[in-house]
């Protein structure tokens, strides 16, 4: 497996892959891997010649007060997982490498960026896009995977591909859980083993709507009604947000239907979580 820390190590490693004729699959992540990370690269796997794994804590997407410093990492640990999976690159760049000295250019997806953790988060979305929109440059990958917990996030970018044109498809691998049905998340390694109890909370809220719906309610009021009720059980958990959405344009839905989104966000502690399902 090739590690490399530039952006021209990358691009060699890359114009060897095309040159070879081999189909490039990219996984981009902020590193403290998990099973959910190991099930993008083995999608990509399935999919693909060569993987490419880009490890990259982007301050840009992080708020003044959110968790930049604390936010885990451990590189080492990661490398070897993904040798171990079987990944070819690993591209681990420098903040400066990634954003130069002056750098003032970003991409902006409006309206879709100022929805779920976009309203909470101002800035969040643009962060996330101008990163990935600099992988995408820099790997020209043929296809791209993201994971379903991160549901506004594929919007804003599925929006990005096809308003900025780029020749990349994106593939969304489903939320993987943890056996109590609490989503994988590199944060879960903040959480205390009381706050990680508190946590359950919220795949029961998203289940119990999930029940509801299929007895036949689609009015998403009662819908969050419901929800709310369950999320009252943990009055430690301070939730940011459960709504349902269309899962497009992340706008809210009176009238729920099949493949509407149901989304929501809370601190647990001190850690920030999401999760989702669509219905």
């Amino acid at each position: 497996m090739l590690v490399v820390r530039t952006i021209a190590e990358a691009r060699q490693a890359c114009a060897r892959f095309r040159a070879a004729g081999k189909s490039l699959g990219l996984v981009p992540t902020m590193g403290a891997l998990h099973a959910g990370h190991l099930s993008l690269v083995r999608a990509a796997k399935e999919s693909c010649d060569a993987v490419a794994v880009s490890i990259f804590v982007n301050p840009t997407q992080f708020g003044p007060k959110e968790d930049f410093s604390s936010y885990p990492r451990v590189f080492e640990q990661d490398c070897q997982t993904l040798q171990a999976a079987g990944v070819d690159v690993v591209f681990a760049p420098s903040v400066e490498e990634m954003y130069p000295p002056g750098a003032s250019t970003f991409v902006e997806v409006e309206g879709l960026s100022d929805r779920l953790d976009g309203a909470s988060r101002p800035g969040h979305f643009r962060g996330v896009a101008t990163v990935v929109a600099k992988l995408f440059h820099i790997f020209a990958p043929d296809v791209a995977f993201f994971g379903q917990k991160d549901a506004a996030q594929v919007a804003v970018l599925r929006r990005m591909v096809r308003d900025l044109r780029f020749a990349v498809e994106l593939k969304v691998c489903p939320t993987m859980r943890e056996p109590d049905g609490l989503a994988m998340s590199s944060r879960n390694r903040n959480l205390s083993e009381g706050e990680r109890r508190q946590a359950l909370v919220l795949y029961r809220a998203l289940s119990a709507v999930e029940k509801r719906f299929q007895g036949g309610e689609v009015d998403s009021g009662k819908l969050i009604g419901e929800a709310q009720r369950i999320l009252k059980e943990e009055p430690g958990v301070q939730v940011e947000y459960f709504r349902v959405v269309d899962p497009e344009t992340l706008e809210d839905v009176a009238d729920v239907s099949p493949g509407s989104l149901v989304a929501v966000a809370a601190r647990v502690g001190a850690t920030r979580l999401i999760d989702n399902l669509l219905l």
